[in-house]
């Protein structure tokens, strides 16, 4: 069983986006300028943009962190999204999710200029990744189709199934997991809340990504010998083993999964890591104006 080291890896992609970064400014380029909208207080968004910025900080990129309170108004934040649309100096920008329940998250996220749509939420980076066209591909599942990659794990023919069917996580990494590429050329099964039978489909996986939310929900019994599992559950539960009173769990028993598996994300430090950097490439490629 080998451990899929996901803040090992990140931290290598970052060292070579900094040295491009600073090849464009040696050269006179334009620096790259990432933008975050952050609405609320909410606590992981704070840590998440945080980081974030953070991370512009260390590649040289500019960044730019506009807040809004819990109670600003829709309209308000399709303002924002106009100006950021029509500022020649952002490259990118995301809007923090989630957003207040009077907020339509869909039709922020549509107001973007998909041009600048770093999140790769747009409709029409969804439909190019569906047809394999050139786009912004979602942070989390690029940065999954990464580690497979410079791991080097074998994914062509294999059976990948994927448990989670969201926007954001389980729809795109299917998508990505079939595409004619390496990593790809899966036969993907799609399970989720509603899905039948989950155990069996589980254990007949050469591959298997988690994306749930559902803390230790894939257990021992349900992985095969050699097993491949991805885990990108990130649930804050209480431990009174930590000095702030809560731990990050996957939604895999680690314990229980990880002797059965050839390799493994642990949670935190394997797809987490991969999110944020992923994000800043897909800067770079808009500050490019490659997509």
């Amino acid at each position: 069983m080998q451990i899929i080291d996901g803040k090992a890896v990140a931290a290598q992609i970052k060292k070579e986006i900094a040295a491009e970064v600073e090849e464009i400014k040696r050269t006179g380029g334009k620096t790259p300028h990432l933008a975050a909208v952050l609405v609320g207080h909410d606590g992981g968004s704070e840590t998440y943009v945080a980081n974030k910025v953070r991370t512009c900080e260390e590649i040289g990129f500019k960044s730019t962190l506009i807040r809004y309170e819990d109670d600003v108004t829709e309209d308000e934040l399709l303002r924002c999204v106009e100006r950021l649309n029509a500022d020649a100096d952002i490259d990118g920008f995301i809007v923090q999710l989630p957003l207040p329940g009077h907020v339509s998250e869909q039709k922020i996220i549509a107001a973007i200029d998909y041009r600048k749509d770093v999140d790769g939420f747009h409709p029409v980076n969804a439909g190019r990744l569906a047809l394999g066209m050139p786009c912004f591909r979602s942070a989390t599942p690029a940065g999954i189709i990464e580690l497979l990659s410079r791991y080097k794990i074998e994914t062509k023919g294999k059976h990948c199934v994927v448990l989670g069917r969201s926007n954001i996580v389980g729809k795109p990494v299917a998508l990505l997991m079939m595409q004619k590429a390496y990593p790809g050329d899966c036969t993907v099964t799609v399970c989720h809340s509603r899905s039948a039978n989950l155990r069996e489909m589980c254990l007949q996986a050469d591959i298997i990504i988690v994306a749930l939310g559902s803390p230790e929900f894939l257990k021992g019994d349900m992985v095969k010998e050699g097993v491949v599992v991805i885990d990108v559950g990130t649930t804050r539960v209480p431990s009174a083993a930590t000095r702030s009173g809560f731990k990050l769990t996957g939604d895999v028993a680690f314990d229980e999964v990880a002797p059965r598996c050839s390799y493994i994300t642990p949670v935190p430090g394997g797809v987490g890591p991969m999110t944020i950097i992923t994000l800043m490439r897909n800067t770079l490629l808009a500050a490019r104006r490659e997509i």
